[in-house]
């Protein structure tokens, strides 16, 4: 399925149309009737509303994951088979679009309440982006962490569209000595005095023109699950600051010290985020931006091929927070290597097709890696990284073959 094209953008009353259609989102209590099992035990469910098929990795909150092989039909992922993740099982089951609003206060000089009718009359921008999250192929690490066991289908790639979140800064003015935005949604924690899911960037990034108060994806207005009627765009950083159902922008004048800055999302500041499971005393900083990583989509661990007929690869790959320079692939287990052939560039954020005629394999197993390198000359490391949290995994990956 080639998604490529560039589908017409969503005017304010075609938006408001639409949403009125959306109806409510059931908690799916009888999900566990929609699910099979394959033969890795992946729970799959068509249960929740505006999604097809997808991994159930937990159903409060939602998360759910898109079977890998989705990746192999284009360089965009469906709306109905993208990714999502929530923190916080308090989310709306409808939002009305004449009522809702989004709030801009803290350090600033004139607060504002903007409803959606004008955020849709501001000059839009559009790119394109990968959000994936930080835990993406957690299940991978070894040794094992905690947290959802996601394999490599917590990511996904979208044209988004929207207002520059520096234009509705600007038009509350940001006053001097201003350090931070914080953002927050309109879902709500379900236990007592837990903090409410909110994330803060720095002002200078918050204000470089590229972070984006997204009302479209792929063309479409936003799943409800995906963050309808808003969501930030913070293209090159992991999900996790990429707040949905956004509602809340608040400017703050001292360092964010709540919990899911303070506390939460951290990584090892270390090269790769790497540490010794077990190791201590190390200093940590917030995740941040992404790191290239690359995949084969259209063959599967443990598939059969023919012994001397040549492969036939195709795969995806991003640069993290830069473009993709190139893609290498070999099949014989990293001994050597070949520069993939890149398909269209849809931009810095972006994934990118790659392909790849090689040679007819000999009889026996198979070891095919693809490796991506940025455009900042960064290429992911053969060697995996590990941390207790299980983030930010970008090893080159492996698929085994057996050709006979």
């Amino acid at each position: 399925m080639d998604q490529s094209h560039r589908v017409p953008m969503i005017g304010r009353r075609g938006f408001i149309a639409g949403a009125a259609a959306l109806g409510a989102l059931h908690h799916p209590t009888g999900a566990l009737g929609a699910m099979a099992r394959d033969a890795d035990e992946a729970v799959f469910t068509t249960a929740f509303p505006q999604k097809g098929r997808m991994i159930l990795q937990r159903t409060r909150p939602p998360l759910l994951e898109t079977p890998f092989e989705v990746f192999d039909q284009g360089v965009y992922t469906p709306n109905d088979r993208f990714f999502v993740r929530w923190h916080w099982a308090g989310i709306p089951e409808q939002v009305d679009v004449a009522t809702f609003t989004l709030t801009v206060h803290g350090h600033v000089d004139r607060p504002l309440t903007l409803g959606l009718g004008e955020l849709l009359a501001m000059p839009r921008i559009e790119y394109a982006a990968v959000n994936q999250c930080s835990g993406n192929s957690r299940s991978l690490f070894s040794p094992r962490v905690g947290g959802a066991q996601w394999r490599h289908g917590a990511m996904g790639n979208a044209r988004w569209v929207g207002v520059p979140l520096k234009a509705v800064l600007d038009r509350a003015g940001v006053k001097a000595g201003a350090v931070a935005i914080r953002a927050r949604g309109l879902d709500e924690p379900v236990v007592p005095d837990a903090p409410a899911f909110a994330k803060s960037l720095a002002i200078d990034h918050a204000r470089d023109g590229e972070v984006m108060i997204a009302f479209q994806m792929n063309g479409e207005q936003l799943p409800l699950l995906n963050g309808f009627p808003l969501r930030l765009v913070v293209p090159g950083w992991y999900s996790t600051y990429w707040v949905k159902m956004l509602s809340d922008i608040e400017v703050l004048a001292a360092p964010d010290d709540q919990y899911w800055t303070k506390m939460a999302y951290r990584i090892p500041d270390t090269p790769h985020a790497s540490v010794a499971p077990g190791q201590a005393g190390y200093a940590q900083v917030p995740i941040n931006r992404m790191v290239p990583r690359s995949f084969i989509t259209n063959l599967v661990d443990g598939a059969q091929v023919a012994a001397g007929k040549p492969l036939a690869l195709r795969g995806l790959a991003f640069g993290g927070d830069q473009g993709v320079a190139k893609v290498e692939v070999s099949a014989d287990g990293g001994g050597t290597w070949r520069q993939a052939q890149l398909a269209q560039d849809e931009g810095r954020y972006s994934f990118r097709q790659w392909h790849l005629a090689a040679p007819g394999p000999t009889a026996g197993p198979v070891r095919l890696m693809a490796r991506c390198t940025n455009t900042a000359g960064e290429t992911q490391p053969l060697e995996a990284n590990w941390n207790p949290n299980g983030f930010m995994r970008n090893v080159v990956e492996t698929t085994t073959l057996t050709a006979a």
